[in-house]
Parts: structure tokens; C-alpha cells; sequence
């Protein structure tokens, strides 16, 4: 079967940036010059990001990064779609390449033990395991590993809490186990394995490339996983062998949302979705409609109505 045209890269690499702002701009233009898309963030930490374009357009730009201080050994993998998943192409600058709030967690000085994803069974089938899934409580609605806690938060800054009483509360029964976290790509856990270990936990693992890997490499018959599986593009979710999903996206909330979402009364394209309808204003949803028939009319002329962000290198 042949590969599809267009190649998605889901890359980061924690390293220490002495001037992230210099780096912005080369690497927009690179992007920029090779028809790439999507959104890369650099920080004070490193680089993380998800862009797409031609294989050897991603190629280009992969090399550019493992060109930049400390990126050699940069972590990415790839996948691959008929459509481009982006419409304009973004380099931000952030306080944190995945904000957690915990300033003196640093992944380079010690993380959990990988676990690559054709070990990844074993640990979590053992009854000593605590398995985590540290993503959003909207990621993990839409699939998750048999038998995952989930923390139920809606953003990684609260994950700390949360393991600091759920820890707690395995201690008030007696036990230490193994905990294994994931994640979907492995960014995430670097910093939540490196939290626990800040914490005094000793034993702790996580899936080394994260959901994406896994699905990638382990066979449906053999897999543990059920559901889909959120991506931050628009694809919304993937299956195993990391084809595209089922779900939608909700342009109001960001929240995915599934055929049963559709159908109830409370969705409105590109205005709010059952999540969400509740949390919206009269003129928020008044200026979600005007948007959405700007996008439906750029859609009709076969454009895009969200344009290029070009020769911006700053933010």
C-alpha cells in the first residue's frame, strides 16, 4: 500500500537554551521555506512541537533541530495522512515546553526507567503496578490502557496535587508499588516521573515513546489499550498503526467530540459541542458562529481561513 503524502513528526528534547528568542526565527524561516506546518515551542528547557509537510521537508527540519545545542539526540516519531493536519505554521516561545508549574523539576537530572513498548504489558499486567495516565481528563474519555487510573484533572499543572495525595493515600494503605506513568508522546512523563522521583518514589517507569509508540509497534491482537487515542492536530485521534480516528473537534473547546456527540441537540458546528455548551457566553457563541461561516465560505472558495503566520518572529 503506498504511503501517504503527507509525513507528521511528534518531536521534543529537554536541553538547555541559553537564548531561546535566537533560535525562533531560523527555525520559522526553515519551516516556513519547506511548506511545513503546525506548532513548535521553544523554551529555557528545550524544544517540543507537532509539524507536517512533505517526508523530506520533515526531514529538513529534523535535521535543523538536532543541529541546535543539545539536540542530537532529539526524540521524534512519525506518522503519516492523506490531508495536512495544519493550517499555518507557529514557533512560540513559552516559560516551559510542557507547563507543569514546577520550576525546580528538571528531566535531565533524572527521569523514570523507559520501558519500550514491547514491555510495556508486562509491567502494567503485574498486580503490583499502580498504572497513571497523566494526560487531561478530555484525552482520557477518548481511550486510555486497561486498568489506568485516571487523575481526572483538566490540566497538567494540577497532576502534583493530585500524586501527592494519591501517594498518600497508597501509604495509608500500606503500600509502595511500582508506578508506571504514560503519556501520549512521552514529554509529559518525563516531567511527571521526574516529579515522583523529587518526591521520594523509587520505583518508577514510564512508556518510553509514549501511547503513539505503542500503537505504532504492538499489534491490535496483542494490545491492552481500548479506544482512540488524542493527538493535537486535526486528526483528533488515531488508532493502532496510528490511523486517523473517529472523533471530531469541537472549534469552541478544543474538547474532541464523537458521532453520539453530534447528535445531540446541545452541538452546534464550530460553536459549542455537549462539554462545552454550558461554559459559553451569548456573545461568545454568537462570535463562534461568525467564525464558523467564515470558515465554511473559505471552505466553499477552497481555502483556508486561518492564513500563514509569516515573517513573524516574536510573540
Amino acid at each position: 500500500m503506498a504511503q501517504a503524502p503527507i509525513c507528521i513528526a511528534a518531536l521534543y528534547r529537554f536541553t538547555p537554551f541559553a537564548d531561546p528568542a535566537a533560535l525562533r526565527g531560523p527555525l520559522l524561516d526553515a519551516c516556513l521555506e519547506h511548506g511545513i506546518k503546525g506548532t513548535l515551542l521553544l523554551a529555557r528547557e528545550g524544544i517540543n512541537g507537532t509539524i507536517a509537510g512533505s517526508a523530506d521537508g520533515i526531514e529538513a527540519i529534523l535535521s535543523h533541530i538536532r543541529a541546535l545545542p543539545g539536540c542530537d539526540a532529539l526524540e521524534w516519531k512519525l506518522s503519516y495522512d492523506e490531508t495536512m493536519p495544519f493550517n499555518r505554521m507557529k514557533v512560540r516561545l513559552k516559560r516551559e515546553i510542557v507547563t507543569m508549574g514546577q520550576p525546580d523539576i528538571d528531566p535531565l537530572t533524572g527521569v523514570g526507567h523507559y520501558v519500550p513498548a514491547s514491555e510495556w504489558n508486562a509491567l502494567i499486567s503485574d498486580p503490583d503496578t499502580v498504572l497513571i495516565d497523566t494526560r487531561n481528563d478530555y484525552e482520557v474519555a477518548v481511550g486510555t490502557f486497561k486498568g489506568a487510573i485516571d487523575p481526572d484533572i483538566q490540566s497538567f499543572r494540577e497532576f502534583p496535587e493530585w500524586f501527592r495525595a494519591r501517594r498518600a493515600a497508597l501509604e495509608a494503605e500500606g503500600r509502595k508499588p511500582k508506578i508506571a506513568m504514560f503519556c501520549t508522546g512521552g514529554i509529559r512523563c518525563e516531567k511527571s516521573t521526574a516529579f515522583a522521583l523529587s518526591e521520594g518514589v523509587e520505583d518508577v517507569y514510564h512508556l518510553k515513546g509514549g501511547i503513539l509508540k505503542y500503537l505504532e509497534d504492538v499489534p491490535e491482537a496483542e494490545s491492552l489499550w481500548e479506544g482512540e487515542c488524542f493527538v493535537f492536530d486535526q486528526r483528533v485521534t488515531v488508532r493502532h498503526g496510528l490511523e486517523p480516528g473517529d472523533y471530531a473537534l469541537c472549534h469552541a473547546c478544543r474538547r474532541p467530540v464523537s458521532e453520539e456527540d453530534k447528535k445531540s441537540p446541545l452541538f452546534i458546528e464550530g460553536v459549542q459541542c455537549p462539554a462545552c455548551a454550558a461554559e459559553r457566553t451569548e456573545a461568545q457563541r454568537a462570535r463562534y458562529a461568525a467564525r464558523q461561516h467564515q470558515e465554511d465560505l473559505a471552505r466553499a472558495r477552497g481555502t483556508h481561513h486561518i492564513g500563514t503566520e509569516q515573517g513573524q518572529h516574536s510573540s
